[in-house]
């Protein structure tokens, strides 16, 4: 290892170094982006299979518990065979792209909050369930209550999935590319400097990014001791 690495990792991080600070804002741009657009398909998604009985409603739980550990490369394929040229979604020219990208970590995070989301919404339904019922409020009336009633596990739901994307490197690399200035996120980044031996820059990266995952976490932490304490 470089034995001035460290040093000149830090360096970069506090003088802000633009080739850094860029691919650090294009993360958090990707990742946001893609939980919050899985956000709003995977929580009322959850609230319904929590709260209805159809055909096939025991298939959707396996499939989405099973999807909570799709491997990357694998949904990267995925996408990447869709938005190919001979894809169905070729002609929109979308590979290679940030867009790619947040379709990729859509992929990924959905079913993590549609899976946690139907087990918070249904655990909540069985408790007032009976009380929403006999005051006329129908199941799907009671949609926005229960999502809003369960929001501070809903959020460490959602953080969970930040977490998730903003980690993730195989399936963005696939679809990517990895492209300087346009699709290099942090993770592809790391991966790129290491192998290049600059291992300042992606030290810098590394630093950054698990400072990004343990604030995460730490926000989960204080979200769900806030819960505890609001149901106590």
């Amino acid at each position: 290892m470089q034995p001035n690495a460290f040093a000149t990792a830090w360096e970069l991080i506090v003088g802000l170094d633009p080739a850094l600070m860029g691919i650090v804002s294009l993360s958090l741009q990707v990742s946001l982006t893609a939980v919050v657009i899985a956000s709003l398909i995977a929580l009322p998604l959850g609230a319904v299979v929590a709260l209805w009985r159809f055909p096939g409603r025991g298939l959707i739980v396996v499939v989405l518990n099973a999807f909570m550990g799709l491997p990357p490369v694998v949904a990267g394929l995925t996408v990447y065979l869709m938005l190919s040229r001979a894809g169905p979604l070729g002609p929109f020219g979308l590979l290679f792209t940030p867009t790619a990208m947040v379709i990729a970590q859509v992929v990924l995070v959905l079913p993590i909050i549609a899976a946690l989301s139907r087990q918070v919404i249904e655990d909540l339904w069985q408790e007032y369930g009976e009380q929403l019922g006999s005051l006329g409020v129908t199941k799907g009336r009671a949609i926005p209550t229960l999502l809003w009633d369960a929001r501070f596990s809903l959020i460490t739901v959602v953080l969970a999935g930040f977490g998730r994307a903003s980690a993730e490197v195989g399936a963005v690399l696939i679809v990517g590319g990895n492209i300087d200035g346009v699709t290099r996120v942090m993770t592809t980044a790391i991966a790129l400097e290491t192998s290049r031996g600059n291992l300042a820059l992606a030290l810098g990266l590394g630093i950054i990014l698990l400072t990004l995952v343990a604030v995460v976490n730490g926000v989960a932490f204080l979200v769900s001791e806030a819960a505890k304490r609001r149901e106590a």
